[in-house]
């Protein structure tokens, strides 16, 4: 340990909403806070978010989501649409400068490994396939997605538990319905969870654990659980009900 303390927050279920203007909220304050900040937490209800630069009613069956009480919501980060139900979903905030790589790749390779690591404690042998998703076995169990902003890098990714990939595409839009069939068939084979391959159920508090240290050794620093500041609760109760749960942010393509 390199004796610097970071802030871990162990959080629970929330809504998409929440989950994410909490994370742009520590994002935003990091200059002035100067907490570098992992965050472990999951979805209630389960949700689909998609990337910053997606276009909701392109990706995402929004009336099939109401029907089956699916939240969605568009992510500050990029990547693809993501259905969030059965896992752990981390991100980090942090100085741009200083700690991870420049070069994207490069920083998507340091960041992925402390969830490399996290997986090993469970007992899964994982590798981080650039750009950046971390696959055991040849199949992806986890994928990431990055954004940098004023000097900050915010990084989400997910770890799946579970996957119910027949339930995923009910909610997701394809290209060509007629090859709905063929493509459900082909993310079986390409995606895998921590339940399937260590052929036992994983809680979601032993996979936050592993998570936690994963990243402390990843990093070389000591996490201190902690929850949010004051004004990280203000930003985010205000960017929660003013931009994630509107129709402006969501359907802004």
């Amino acid at each position: 340990m390199s004796g610097k303390k970071w802030r871990v927050i162990l959080d629970n279920e929330n809504t998409a909403f929440h989950n994410m203007a909490t994370d742009e909220a520590i994002m935003r304050l990091l200059p002035e806070n100067k907490i570098p900040t992992v965050r472990l937490y999951a979805w209630k209800p389960a949700a689909v978010s998609i990337g910053y630069f997606q276009s909701l009613p392109e990706e995402v069956d929004v009336s099939q989501c109401e029907k089956q009480g699916v939240g969605v919501v568009r992510r500050v980060t990029g990547g693809g649409a993501v259905f969030h139900e059965h896992e752990l979903t981390y991100s980090i905030a942090l100085p741009e400068k200083g700690v991870v790589p420049q070069n994207i790749l490069e920083s998507y390779a340091k960041i992925c490994n402390a969830v490399v690591l996290g997986l090993a404690g469970l007992g899964l042998n994982c590798r981080f396939v650039p750009l950046n998703d971390i696959a055991v076995n040849g199949k992806k169990i986890s994928g990431n997605a990055q954004t940098r902003r004023n000097g900050v890098i915010l990084q989400h990714g997910t770890v799946l538990l579970k996957v119910d990939v027949e339930k995923m595409f009910s909610l997701l839009k394809v290209p060509n319905e007629k090859l709905k069939g063929k493509l459900i068939e082909d993310v079986k084979q390409r995606v895998t969870s921590v339940e399937k391959e260590l052929g036992k159920n994983v809680s979601f508090a032993e996979c936050q654990k592993a998570m936690q240290k994963g990243f402390a050794e990843n990093f070389g620093v000591e996490l201190e659980e902690g929850g949010l500041l004051e004004n990280e609760m203000a930003l985010a109760e205000k960017i929660a009900k003013e931009k994630f749960s509107g129709k402006d942010w969501n359907y802004k393509r």
